[in-house]
């Protein structure tokens, strides 16, 4: 299910150890709490870096907590893996709290980890602007994630009819976008930050965010069960705690944000700095979520047949975590 990465970056060199150990509280008496964090994909800036710097950079130890990143494939990956235990909090698209409660899970956000909206529009080469896509084809991850409800929005504020004047595809991951635009088998995709990758490898360009369809919108949250949040509590506000300690680290040290995240994501430096620009004004200070763009959202869903019934906006998320104190 999914790819787990043992302690992540926990085998750095005790030199390392041991000119950062001075920075950090002393540990409480007693064995680290262990603790996992669930990332939707691995390759996503936004989604991974914070986890990845909290773990490389000590904040994780620091809060008494023994992590453990692992990343997932995608948002019902990370869903079962959740309610299996395989994880204890989940990082991914804020559309997918409103979507899998309403289908009867017993999830809710417990933080904003993203603001607004950080996926970008990426088209081939013979593509010049937006208006260069009637008649052409878009590629999303699958019908019905984030990507599609994206493309959806994109086709209604250009006038275009789905299937008619623009054609939406299921695709897949990274590669299998970057394949595609190849073949010329679509003309963009939708994806997350990771547009910048498909720039690095000269595939094609990032023409727009997606902030400019959605002027309300969250992009990714930290969400646990009911269960977890009655049972773990202390846990879950320590990791919050390690992962906003994160966000600050990525803010205010981008090179060595940049250097952490494309060893851990896999990418070229250049294209984890191209997303490095892009997620870094977006990332949130210390957890507090827009309900306004919650309902914005919830209600985009609703239009586009994504939700089949409102749920009162409050079963989607608790606010007793947040704001998030460093």
């Amino acid at each position: 299910m999914a790819t787990t990465r043992r302690r992540f970056l926990g085998t750095m060199a005790a030199a390392t150890a041991a000119a950062t150990m001075g920075a950090w509280r002393p540990p409480r008496a007693g064995a680290a709490t262990a603790v996992k964090v669930g990332c939707v994909v691995l390759g996503d800036l936004g989604v991974n870096a914070p986890t990845m710097i909290g773990i490389e950079k000590g904040f994780f130890k620091q809060n008494d907590l023994d992590a453990e990143m692992v990343p997932f494939k995608g948002g019902p990956d990370l869903l079962k893996g959740v309610l299996a235990g395989a994880a204890d909090i989940g990082i991914t698209g804020a559309t997918d709290p409103l979507v899998f409660r309403e289908r009867g899970t017993g999830i809710r956000a417990i933080a904003t980890i993203l603001e607004k909206n950080h996926f970008t529009l990426t088209v081939g080469p013979s593509i010049k602007k937006v208006e260069d896509l009637k008649g052409g084809s878009i590629g999303v991850t699958v019908v019905g994630s984030t990507t599609w409800v994206f493309a959806r929005m994109l086709a209604k504020k250009m006038g275009w009819e789905p299937e008619k004047d623009i054609k939406i595809v299921g695709v897949g991951g990274l590669d299998a976008q970057a394949a595609s635009l190849r073949r010329g088998e679509t003309q963009a995709c939708i994806f997350g930050d990771a547009g910048a990758v498909l720039e690095a490898q000269g595939v094609g360009r990032i023409l727009m965010r997606l902030d400019e369809v959605t002027p309300k919108w969250i992009s990714l949250v930290a969400y646990t069960t009911d269960d977890i949040i009655k049972a773990k509590r202390d846990t879950v506000q320590r990791t919050l705690r390690a992962i906003f300690q994160g966000h600050k680290f990525f803010r205010d040290h981008p090179d060595e944000s940049i250097r952490i995240a494309a060893k851990g994501i896999g990418w070229p430096e250049p294209a984890a700095r191209r997303a490095y620009d892009l997620v870094k004004p977006l990332l949130s200070v210390d957890g507090r979520m827009d309900l306004d763009a919650m309902k914005f959202m919830q209600d985009t869903l609703l239009d586009l047949g994504v939700l089949k019934q409102r749920l009162p906006l409050d079963q989607h998320y608790t606010t007793e975590f947040v704001p998030v104190k460093l």
